[in-house]
């Protein structure tokens, strides 16, 4: 083992240790409480790129991204107080993602803790809730140690965010310190006895079910659940945002669950005999605000596979539970073998053929009709383009209307956290800019970190944007004409041309009023040489692709309401 024993200051150690530990990719806000590590990055730019982004929970959602797509921890940098708090809302997504995250944090010198001085908070205080681990390191002496620990934590179990605060003049301090090597992944597998009564549960089966997703995922790992599948002639879903783990266009590919899940898929899930959840926190996006599937011994024989054993009876008594990561048990899953020809065939091939119903997309009021446009998108897009997504209505037309050839194709926020798109695709952008990246945003949702347009530039991110504008919040506004119709409150927007808004930072940018201009609008975008944005004024009538705004207010009224 290599070491380095020469004197350094806690700002070198740290970042020495973050290239022992493969960081390739940093992405920050600065601040002058953590200088010294910025000082140590600038010796450090062969190895480690430093992405500087326009606001830090931009920075978060990057990293958060970054971690998605890779399997590595997403790193991120910022200063305290207020850098920090903005910064949360990427450890929240990281959080109830499962994707390994380490947010670096600066903080206040050692002698003025507890005296309220400038920026200060308590981060195990803050993060408690929304980290695998927070930790402050006091000793620049112990900066390699917790920082294995930190990588250790962040990427084993369940994948999560792991958060790390830095005095400010702890890393100014010089040591004398050995490096830690990198980290090392360990995964749990199932139990030989476990994986036989998988097996004679399946021999038992009428209506069998598999759903998958969570955190933890590889391209391996999406290649065995798909020989899994066909060598048992199982029906696969996705759990809400993670349709990218199975081929949508597999003729065992039932659908994804959460909010454009098809009411035949949602029947599916309630008649299954034997449900077998790969990866899947089971959470209420998932199924149907916990309606799917009965609390706390549910009416299916449940399996439920996760690698987090906190998570095992945690809602849900399962069968049959297995602490085991999603790769280590689909390798296993694919050596078993069915003893007879499975008699459940029909029973999938009818899921896959309400998949592909729920697919046919409706009209919807107003000139411009987002069905024909994901139809265009379905067959103009190379198969391994990535798609992403922030919160809202708009949403729906990406999750339902498009189809997710490969892995890491789809990057969305299970925890609903707006503004995620737009910095979310600069990342995957930045990570493979071979491949071609669409975000999706409402007009709420991109104004939510629209600034970071300006780092897409700064680093030549090609990324497509593509803004829905309907002039309103309009989740909340379904969510109000369903509760209050006719009363409309807080809901409604003024928005800037944001087509113009895209040239005034440099990109290409372009204004879709009708469903016809979208195709050349693209297909210049793609032309254009570099980031570009496309603003699809929609109807406002046209807030789901079921039914109308005033439809929705129409039945509430016809209820009572």
């Amino acid at each position: 083992m290599a070491t380095t024993r020469n004197v350094r200051n806690g700002g070198q150690v740290l970042i020495d240790a973050l290239r022992i530990h493969g960081v390739e990719r940093a992405f920050c806000v600065p601040g002058e409480s953590y200088l010294a590590a910025l000082d140590a990055l600038h010796d450090a730019a062969d190895d480690i790129e430093l992405i500087v982004c326009r606001q830090e929970g931009g920075a978060a959602y990057m990293a958060e991204a970054y971690g998605k797509m890779t399997g590595k921890p997403g790193i991120c940098f910022v200063t305290r107080g207020p850098g920090a708090t903005n910064a949360s809302i990427g450890v929240h997504t990281a959080f109830q993602d499962s994707t390994p995250m380490i947010l670096f944090i600066g903080q206040v010198a050692r002698d003025q803790v507890e005296r309220e001085a400038f920026q200060e908070l308590d981060y195990r205080r803050m993060f408690g809730q929304m980290a695998k681990w927070v930790v402050e390191i006091d000793d620049a002496a112990r900066i390699p140690e917790l920082i294995s620990q930190a990588f250790h934590r962040a990427v084993n179990g369940r994948p999560g965010p792991v958060v790390v605060a830095l005095p400010e003049d702890m890393l100014t301090d010089e040591v004398t310190v050995d490096d830690v090597p990198a980290f090392k992944t360990v995964e749990a597998h199932a139990g030989e006895e476990q994986l036989a009564e998988l097996v004679s549960l399946l021999e038992k089966a009428e209506r069998p079910m598999v759903v998958a997703g969570g955190g933890g995922w590889t391209t391996a790992a999406v290649n065995n659940l798909r020989a899994f599948s066909e060598a048992f002639s199982l029906p696969v879903a996705a759990s809400f945002r993670c349709q990218d783990l199975f081929d949508n266009t597999h003729p065992n590919y039932a659908g994804d669950l959460g909010l454009a899940a098809g009411p035949k898929l949602i029947q599916h899930m309630k008649d299954c005999d034997l449900l077998i959840s790969i990866g899947a926190r089971l959470g209420e996006m998932t199924t149907g605000a916990y309606t799917l599937i009965d609390i706390p011994v549910p009416k299916q024989i449940l399996v439920h596979i996760h690698p987090g054993a906190e998570e095992l009876g945690r809602v849900y008594h399962a069968t049959l539970p297995i602490n085991a990561a999603v790769g280590a048990f689909l390798s296993q899953a694919v050596k078993l073998k069915p003893a007879a020809l499975p008699r459940w065939r029909e029973w999938t091939h009818q899921a896959h053929a309400d998949y592909l119903e729920n697919l046919i997309h409706p009209q919807v009021p107003g000139p411009v009709q987002m069905g024909d446009i994901m139809a265009w998108l379905r067959g103009h897009l190379p198969l391994d383009s990535i798609l992403t997504t922030g919160a809202g209505n708009y949403s729906a037309w990406a999750h339902r209307f498009y189809q997710y050839r490969h892995f890491r194709t789809q990057l969305g926020p299970t925890n609903g956290s707006m503004g995620y798109g737009v910095p979310a695709a600069i990342a995957a952008k930045i990570t493979d800019r071979a491949r071609t990246v669409v975000a999706f945003a409402g007009d709420g949702c991109f104004l939510m970190n629209g600034q970071e347009l300006a780092t897409a530039m700064q680093y030549d991110a090609r990324v497509i944007f593509l803004v829905i504008n309907n002039g309103m919040y309009g989740t909340i506004r379904m969510h109000q004409e369903r509760s209050y119709p006719g009363r409309v409150s807080g809901t409604q927007l003024t928005n800037p041309d944001f087509a113009a808004l895209a040239r005034s930072y440099g990109l290409h940018g372009e204004t879709v009023e009708a469903t016809g201009q979208f195709a050349d609008a693209f297909l210049r975008s793609e032309a254009s040489g570099k980031p570009a944005l496309i603003e699809i004024r929609i109807d406002p009538e046209a807030l789901t692709p079921k039914m109308s705004l005033s439809q929705i207010r129409d039945q509430a009224i016809a209820q009572g309401r």
